[in-house]
This record gives C-alpha cells, structure tokens and sequence, in this order.
C-alpha cells in the first residue's frame, strides 16, 4: 500500500557522508568518537551523578570501547549519531550529545546529552544541545527533536529550557532507572521554532 506523503528524509541522507565535526559554542567541537576515547568515557560513567540518570554502567575500558564501537556503527546504519563534546583546544572530553531513535521518513529524532563531572555548569549540555539541533534542522533537514529527562532531574529540565526545547507534557512512570520507574518530561522542538 503507498504512503500518501513523501519520507522527510530518505535513506542514506547521513550515511552518504562521513558524520560531521561540527562547532559550538564557548571553544566547544561536537565530533565523532574515536576509539581512543574509552578510556574518558569509562571514567565519567565512575561519577555517580551521571550513573543516576542512566540505565547503563561502564564498568571498564573495554566496555567503553565497545560502546565507541556501536555508536560509530549507528551512523552508518542511521539508526543513531552521537558526537563527543570536546573541548576544541584540548580534545578534552566534557561530553556526549546525541540524535537516538532517529526515524527519518518522519523526520523525527531524541536528542540525549550527558556532561562529565568536571565540566557541569559551565553550559556543556545547552551548548552541544544547541549546535546539534541547529545542524539537525538547518543542514539535514528533521522536522521535530524530542527531548526527555527524569522529572527529579531539575538540571536536566534546565538545559531543555536554554535549548530551546518547549515543554510538551509528562510521560508517567516511562523510564526504569536503578532506582525505580521515572516520570518523564517531554520537550520538543519543530523546524522554524
């Protein structure tokens, strides 16, 4: 049966191309992991703080290299495209960012963020947030990035806010973390907001 609408984007508009470098604010580069970043990954994932508001743990190098190796292959496959957040004069990770769930027909995307203890409040988060979707709208095309964070995770909500992205409801009891289930805020932003 045909679809009565076009895709918004269509297969291979990421994966034609090398994924991006691209500048943010405040001396900030997002740019692809490499794999020599296991070792400041798993180093993050040791601050408590970031472990709270994630499902995951990253128990070694290896494990952190592994991860690198998944998110270099989401690109190709256009499923996700995450960018490390460094510093552009150091390479110092302060970051992560990210496009998840990406469903390009729709045109539709989650951008992610965390921050490595170091570089909290300094405006890592809402820099890289901005940037990505700047690049997201303007270069590539999406109509609409959804964001979500733990309602406990004022901080989160924070970044949501600077970026940009409006807040659009609650998802009740949608995220496990360790600690139990999690109501979710919902944000979002559309192309020409």
């Amino acid at each position: 049966m045909p679809f009565l609408t076009s895709p918004v984007l269509t297969p291979g508009t990421l994966a034609r191309a090398p994924q991006p470098t691209l500048p943010a604010a405040d001396g900030m580069l997002l740019r692809p992991w490499r794999a020599e970043d296991a070792p400041a990954v798993h180093a993050a994932f040791k601050d408590p703080a970031l472990r709270q508001w994630h499902c995951r743990s990253c128990d070694s190098t290896e494990e952190a290299a592994d991860w690198i190796a998944q998110w270099q292959r989401g690109w190709a496959d256009e499923r996700d495209a995450q960018w490390a957040v460094v510093d552009e004069d150091t390479d110092e990770l302060l970051g992560r960012v990210a496009l998840r769930q990406m469903v390009l027909g729709d045109g539709v995307a989650e951008i992610a963020y965390w921050t490595v203890a170091g570089a909290r409040g300094r405006g890592v988060a809402r820099g890289a947030a901005t940037a990505l979707t700047h690049w997201a709208f303007e270069e590539i095309g999406f109509h609409r990035l959804e964001l979500m964070h733990a309602i406990a995770n004022p901080a989160s909500c924070r970044v949501a806010g600077k970026a940009g992205f409006a807040l659009e409801g609650t998802k009740r009891s949608a995220y496990l973390h360790q600690d139990g289930w999690h109501d979710m805020h919902l944000h979002a932003r559309v192309r020409g907001d």
